[in-house]
C-alpha cells in the first residue's frame, strides 16, 4: 500500500521550514536583498526565533502532571477527528489503496477544535482551562491511533481476502484457493482479533524509548513536523498564523461537503454522476482516464509529493493505455476468448500480478536498504562514544536539558511494559488460533517472539527514513506462512500471520513517532502511552463499524464498481502464490513480472546513485503498481492536486506554505463528512433522483 507516509521526509521537511525559518530561506534563497538587509532580516529571525525559545521555556516550568494532559474534552476531540478519518482512510482504502499522512492534518484539526470550545465557553461566560501544547499533542496522538486502524487493520487487505467475493475472484477452480479459506467479515470476530492483535505493539519497543529518542537521537521527521506544528500554534506568532490556517480549513470544508451533496443528486446509477464524467471523451472514459471531481482525491494530492503522484499517472498511462489494450487483443492467444474479464487465468490475471511484481521489487529493495542503513548506524554508533558530535548553541542546549530532562523523569515502568507485553501475547496466542484454526498456535509463539526485534529494526529504520516498513514484514510472514502451511491452510494462516506481524511492528512503530513528538513538544510519554492505548481501543471499534457502514451500504469489492478494494484481491493472490507457487499466473505472465520486478530494483537503484537533480524523477514503482489494477481516474485527481499546488508556490509561495495543508485537509474532511449521511442513505435504499451520463450520438 502507498501510504504517503513513506514519503513524508519532503513533507516533513516543508513543514519545518514553514512553521520556523522560512522567512530566512525565503529572503536568501532570492537573492534580491542587499547585504544590510539580509543582515536585518536575519537578525530579525533570530529575535522571533529567541523569543519562541524563551516561550517554550518560562511554559517548561508550568507544565501540568501528566494525568492532567488527558482530559474529557480532549478524549471527546480524539473521539471525533479519529471517527473523521476513520471514515476518509476507509474509503481510500477500499477505493485506490492509498493512505496519506495525516498526523500534521490531525494536529490541526486538534487546534481547531478545542479553541473553538473554548471560545464558545468564553461567550457564554464560562472559563475554561488553558489549551496547551501537551493538551494538543495528546489529543493528536489519540486521534492518530484510533484511525491508523483503519489504515492497518487489514480492512481493505488481508482481512477483507478472506471473504467469499474475493476468494471468487482469485478463481474458485485455482489451486491453493481451497472453499475452506473463507470467513466472511463480522463486527465480532473483526472487533476481537483487533484488540488481541493491536495491543502487543503497544509494548513492544516502551523498555527502548530512551535509547531511540535521547541517545540516538533518531530524527522521526513526520514526528518532529507534527511537533514543530503543534509548537509554531501555542505561541504568540503562531496563534496568528493559525488562525489564517482555521480560515482556511473552514473555508473548503464547506466548500467540498456543499459540492459532495450537490454531486450526490446526479449519481443515480452504476455509471451516473459527476464521478463518471467523461473529460477526456468517451473512448477514453472507458479506459479509466477521467476526472472525477474527487475533493478527496484533489487534497490527498495536495499533501503527497509531486513524485508520488507523476509516479501514479506514468503508471496509469503504462498499464491502462497501453498494456492493458494490447494484451485484451491478444485473447484467444495469450488466454482463452471464453474466460471473463475477471478471471485470475484472464486480462485481471496480467494487472494482479504484474502490480504484486512492482510491489515486492520496490518493498524488497526498501527492505534491505533500510536494514543496511540500520545496521551500520547501529555499528557506527557502537564505535563512537561521544554520540553529541554536533553540540548546540547554549539556548537550544538548555531545551533539549529540559525535554531530555521531562522524558527521563516521566519513566514508565520496564517490569510494566514486559509484563504487558507478556500478557497480551498470552492471551492471543490462545485465542488466535481459536478464531483461526488454520494458524497454529506455535506460529504465533514465534511472531512474538520475533516481533520485538523485528520492531526495533522498522522503528530504527522509520527514525531514520521516515519510511514504515511494516507491510514488507508482513508481506514476509505471508509468504513463509503460505508456503509452510500447505493447500489447505495456507491462505488462511499466510493472510493473518501477515496482519498479526504488520499490527505490531507497524503500531510499535508509530508509537516511537509520538514519542518524539512528545518529546520536542515537551509531554509526558506516560500521557502519550495512555493516550495511545485509549486512540487504539476506540479505533479498534470505530474501524469495524465504519467498514460495515461501506460494506453494507455499497459493492465493496466489485472489479467494475467504485469500492473494488484492489489490495483484497492483491494480497489473496500473494497468499496462493505462497502456497501453489508460479503456476497460479496466466501464459507470459511470469516472464512480465520478471521484468516489472527487475524495473522495480533498477528504478530504486538509479534514484539512489544517480545525481540528485536526475534522482528525484526518477518514479516510484509502489506508486505506479496502483493504478494498474484500479485504473486511471484517481491518478489525474491527484495530479491536479499538485498542480494547484505548484501553482500556488509559483503564485503566492509564503502563503502556500502556510495554507497548502489547512486547504487540504478542509477538502478531505468536506468531502468525507458527506460519505456519513450518503452512507446511511444508501443503507436506507433512499438512491439519488437524477442520474447524469454520458453516451456516444448515433
Amino acid at each position: 500500500m502507498v501510504g504517503c507516509a513513506s514519503f513524508s521526509k519532503v513533507w516533513s521537511l516543508l513543514r519545518i521550514f514553514v512553521m520556523i525559518n522560512w522567512t530566512r530561506f525565503h529572503y536568501t534563497a532570492a537573492g534580491n536583498m542587499n547585504t544590510e538587509e539580509e543582515v536585518r532580516e536575519i537578525e530579525r529571525v533570530d529575535r522571533q526565533d529567541s523569543e519562541e525559545m524563551n516561550y517554550e521555556h518560562e511554559e517548561s516550568k508550568r507544565i501540568s502532571p501528566w494525568t492532567k494532559q488527558i482530559t474529557i474534552r480532549g478524549l471527546v476531540a480524539s473521539l471525533l477527528i479519529g471517527s473523521i478519518y476513520s471514515v476518509i482512510l476507509m474509503k481510500l482504502n477500499l477505493t485506490t489503496g492509498l493512505s496519506p499522512n495525516l498526523n500534521v492534518s490531525a494536529a490541526l484539526l486538534a487546534f481547531i477544535f478545542i479553541r473553538s470550545w473554548t471560545k464558545l465557553l468564553q461567550k457564554a461566560g464560562f472559563v475554561s482551562r488553558p489549551f496547551t501544547r501537551q493538551e494538543n499533542t495528546v489529543i493528536q496522538t489519540c486521534a492518530v491511533a484510533c484511525y491508523s486502524i483503519s489504515v492497518g487493520g487489514g480492512f481493505g487487505s488481508y482481512l477483507l481476502g478472506l471473504n467469499r467475493k474475493t476468494y471468487e475472484q482469485a478463481g474458485v477452480d485455482t489451486e491453493g484457493n481451497s472453499p475452506g479459506s473463507i470467513k466472511e467479515p463480522g463486527i465480532g470476530w473483526m472487533i476481537g482479533f483487533l484488540f488481541v492483535s493491536c495491543f502487543v505493539g503497544l509494548l513492544a519497543l516502551v523498555p527502548l524509548r530512551k535509547i531511540m529518542i535521547i541517545d540516538y537521537k533518531l530524527s522521526y521527521p513526520s514526528g518532529t513536523a507534527t511537533a514543530v506544528l503543534i509548537n509554531g500554534f501555542h505561541t504568540p506568532k503562531g496563534d496568528k498564523i493559525a488562525k489564517k490556517q482555521v480560515h482556511g480549513f473552514l473555508k473548503f470544508f464547506s466548500l467540498s461537503f456543499v459540492w459532495a451533496f450537490f454531486q450526490w443528486f446526479y449519481a443515480g446509477g452504476d455509471t451516473c454522476g459527476f464521478v463518471q464524467f467523461p473529460t477526456f471523451g468517451l473512448k477514453a472514459w472507458k479506459n479509466s482516464f477521467y476526472f472525477d471531481f474527487s475533493m478527496t482525491y484533489i487534497g490527498a494530492g495536495m499533501i503527497c509529493s509531486h513524485l508520488v503522484n507523476l509516479s501514479l499517472l506514468l503508471g496509469a498511462v503504462l498499464s491502462w493505455g497501453v498494456m492493458w489494450p494490447l494484451i485484451g487483443g491478444l485473447k484467444g492467444e495469450w488466454f482463452p476468448a471464453t474466460l471473463p474479464e475477471s478471471s485470475m487465468k484472464s486480462l485481471n490475471g496480467y494487472k494482479v500480478f504484474i502490480s504484486i511484481a512492482l510491489i515486492l521489487g520496490d518493498g524488497l529493495y526498501n527492505f534491505l536498504k533500510v536494514l543496511f542503513f540500520t545496521a551500520r548506524s547501529i555499528h557506527t554508533r557502537v564505535k563512537v562514544k561521544n554520540l553529541n558530535t554536533f553540540p548546540d548553541d547554549q539556548k537550544h542546549h538548555q531545551v533539549d536539558l529540559q525535554r531530555n530532562e521531562l522524558f527521563i523523569r516521566e519513566n514508565i515502568p520496564i517490569w510494566l511494559a514486559c509484563a504487558g507485553y507478556t500478557i497480551f501475547s498470552i492471551i492471543s496466542i490462545i485465542l488466535i488460533p481459536l478464531m483461526f484454526p488454520e494458524l497454529k498456535w506455535y506460529y504465533v509463539v514465534v511472531a512474538y517472539i520475533l516481533a520485538p526485534t523485528l520492531s526495533f529494526c522498522n522503528a530504527y529504520g522509520a527514525g531514520l527514513t521516515d519510511m514504515n516498513m511494516a507491510y514488507n514484514y508482513g508481506k514476509v510472514a505471508l509468504f513463509v506462512l503460505a508456503a509452510m502451511s500447505g493447500q489447505e491452510n495456507g491462505v488462511v494462516a499466510g493472510l493473518i500471520g501477515c496482519g498479526l506481524i504488520k499490527s505490531i511492528v507497524y503500531i510499535s512503530s508509530d508509537l516511537m513517532q509520538d514519542f518524539k513528538t512528545g518529546h520536542l513538544t515537551l509531554t509526558s510519554p506516560r500521557s502519550m502511552l495512555v493516550s495511545q492505548a485509549i486512540g487504539t481501543a476506540i479505533g479498534c471499534v470505530v474501524a469495524p463499524l465504519t467498514f460495515f457502514l461501506f460494506y453494507k451500504a455499497f459493492d465493496v469489492g466489485n472489479p467494475d464498481g467504485e469500492y473494488k478494494a484492489p489490495y483484497a484481491l492483491i494480497y489473496r493472490n500473494m497468499a496462493i502464490l505462497g502456497v501453489q507457487g508460479f503456476s497460479a499466473l496466466p501464459q507470459h505472465c511470469l516472464q512480465l513480472c520478471y521484468g516489472f520486478f527487475a524495473f522495480a530494483i533498477a528504478a530504486n537503484l538509479m534514484r539512489d546513485f544517480s545525481p540528485k537533480n536526475m534522482g528525484k524523477w526518477v518514479p516510484l514503482p509502489m506508486a505506479m503498481a496502483v493504478p494498474f489494477l484500479v485504473g486511471a481516474y484517481f491518478a489525474i485527481d491527484m495530479c491536479v492536486g499538485s498542480l494547484i499546488v505548484f501553482a500556488w508556490h509559483r503564485l503566492k509561495g509564503k502563503k502556500a506554505g502556510l495554507m497548502v495543508p489547512a486547504v487540504a485537509s478542509g477538502l478531505i474532511c468536506g468531502d468525507g463528512l458527506w460519505l456519513l449521511p450518503s452512507s446511511v442513505l444508501a443503507l436506507f435504499k433512499v438512491r439519488p433522483p437524477i442520474c447524469m451520463n454520458f453516451s456516444a450520438t448515433t
